[in-house]
């Protein structure tokens, strides 16, 4: 069997694994690039392989670094069943077409500057046409199940502890008279989530492919709602906005979880608690019916306490443009949570638009910024930037709490594999950049003695019961060595920055600022490409 890494390899986007049984080609997820223009570029390219020749997708989750290519894939031609849980299913009902509005409108933009230009017309990606067809093809699977592929693969879809509805895959395969086991995590959650269940605990697997996102980093043990609550009440007492990039689906939930602890104590003051995000609108209503996949403290508030942990009396949605809009002219403070999550897109550009000049504002990250991204940027100290064509000065004060990630750190993800019985053939490390999977790579060798591979783009994977090679990719597309270059350039410029700083510590501000304004430099340029 065969394995061809075809996206989240050495990035955090774009999440998609080709496997090979015999004639049977699987696919694993077929999600879209998201950051800087060389890496968003690759979904525009041709499918690497003929879409009618895929006989189903095991789809782990809903986000769309994982899901966004489907309906560009069933445009293709794709003909099969797209296995999920019956969350990912639903979620998949809002995020898919939702996606394809903001591939409508990006391609009406380019086309309106384009026209004036003299260029060519731009497609969207798919239209939401596009995206309702691709929803035909989803059919619901019972976690724990065993969902029969064919005569020689099954899989089990594992609570991955993500967002509600995530799955690791259980893939068993039989070929040539031996049964291998494969597993594929998905996105990894971390324990005592909001929410959301613990992930699995399995017991063995001769392959596993895992998510490295946090491979060498250690969320900060600290209580979440205390930050919080001092970051709202420094930010009111300034008399400024609470702006909150968030995923819609899983972040903004988890947010609403704290508020509703923080407002129900009085730990903060009664300021509107805003929600202006269509798609997380929509998230919430899913995830209010489906209490089924909640954790027993969430189910005992829920039902016990009848306390819903989503909803306060401070809660506000705005559904339309307008209602978003007069959020500008806001007279009070406000805690406004809003989409995307790394700032690329959505209406949460608009507030960043009319918050991070004012230094009375705050503007706090919950989540992972990807390379290249306005987050990213951000995050890293930017003192100017650039949103919806205005060069804009970066006063407000930015706060980063890496605690709220829905990915499991190094030691969470190191202790989720310590629990394997029996020492697997091989561990490839994907969905992590280098300077995350590389020491992840290093501390799984030392504390478990097993044998890791992190694979690029376009690398196939040649299993054969506990033996395996890797094919490298032949970096021969332009697209692909760009895309080659481009993280090779990142990894290399960051580490000696780092290193620069490192070894200066506090002793020299003049150059620490010079540093950082190379770095400013570096992001300004990654983001064009």
């Amino acid at each position: 069997m065969k394995i061809t890494f075809l996206g989240a390899a050495k990035i955090v986007t774009g999440s998609s694994y080709l496997l090979e049984v015999g004639t049977q080609r699987i696919l694993v997820d077929c999600g879209m690039f998201q950051g800087s223009k060389t890496i968003t570029a690759f979904n525009r390219r041709d499918f690497p392989y003929d879409p009618t020749t895929i006989d189903c997708v095991l789809l782990t989750h809903a986000h769309i670094d994982h899901s966004g290519l489907l309906p560009k894939l069933c445009k293709a031609g794709f003909k099969g069943t797209i296995h999920a849980t019956r969350v990912t299913n639903e979620l998949c009902g809002i995020m898919l077409p939702d996606s394809a509005h903001i591939q409508e409108f990006d391609a009406e933009i380019a086309n309106r500057k384009g026209q004036r230009a003299g260029k060519k017309p731009v497609e969207p990606l798919y239209s939401i046409d596009d995206a309702y067809a691709c929803l035909k093809h989803f059919s619901p699977v019972d976690y724990d199940s065993e969902l029969v592929i064919s005569p020689n693969v099954t899989v089990r879809f594992r609570d991955a502890g993500h967002i509600l509805g995530s799955a690791m895959l259980e893939v068993m395969v039989s070929e040539g008279g031996k049964t291998t086991k494969l597993l594929f995590s998905g996105d990894l959650g971390q324990p005592n989530q909001p929410i959301i269940k613990d992930p699995t605990f399995i017991d063995e697997a001769d392959y596993i492919i895992v998510e490295s996102t946090y491979g060498n980093r250690l969320h900060e043990d600290y209580d979440k709602e205390e930050h919080l609550a001092t970051i709202i009440n420094t930010s009111v007492a300034r008399g400024g906005n609470i702006i909150i990039p968030s995923f819609a689906v899983g972040r903004t939930q988890t947010l609403l979880y704290y508020l509703h602890n923080l407002l129900k104590a009085g730990k903060i003051p009664d300021i509107p608690v805003i929600i202006d995000s269509p798609l997380a609108i929509s998230a919430t209503d899913i995830f209010l019916r489906n209490t089924q996949d909640y954790d027993n403290e969430a189910k005992e508030m829920l039902f016990k306490d009848h306390d819903n942990p989503l909803h306060m009396p401070q809660l506000r949605f705005t559904k339309t443009a307008d209602e978003s809009k007069a959020l500008n002219n806001l007279e009070q403070p406000a805690i406004i949570i809003s989409a995307s999550g790394m700032c690329d897109a959505g209406r949460i550009l608009h507030h960043l638009k009319h918050n991070l000049w004012r230094p009375e504002s705050t503007v706090l990250f919950v989540g992972y910024q990807a390379q290249g991204s306005l987050g990213r940027r951000l995050v890293e100290g930017a003192s100017k930037v650039k949103i919806l064509g205005e060069e804009i000065s970066v006063k407000a004060t930015i706060h980063r709490l890496d605690g709220f990630s829905a990915h499991a750190d190094q030691g969470q993800l190191l202790n989720w594999l310590s629990y394997f019985k029996r020492k697997a053939a091989n561990i490839f490390l994907v969905h992590g950049e280098p300077e995350m999977s590389e020491p992840f790579a290093k501390i799984i060798k030392e504390k478990l003695d097993v044998s890791t591979y992190i694979p690029n783009y376009g690398d196939v994977a040649v299993l054969d019961g506990a033996l395996w090679k890797v094919d490298e990719a032949k970096v021969v597309d332009p697209a692909v060595k760009q895309l080659h270059d481009y993280l090779e350039l990142l990894d290399r410029e960051y580490a000696e920055y780092r290193k620069q700083l490192e070894q200066l510590g506090n002793a020299d501000n003049h150059k620490i600022t010079e540093i950082m304004s190379n770095i400013e430099k570096l992001q300004s340029h990654l983001g064009k490409q």
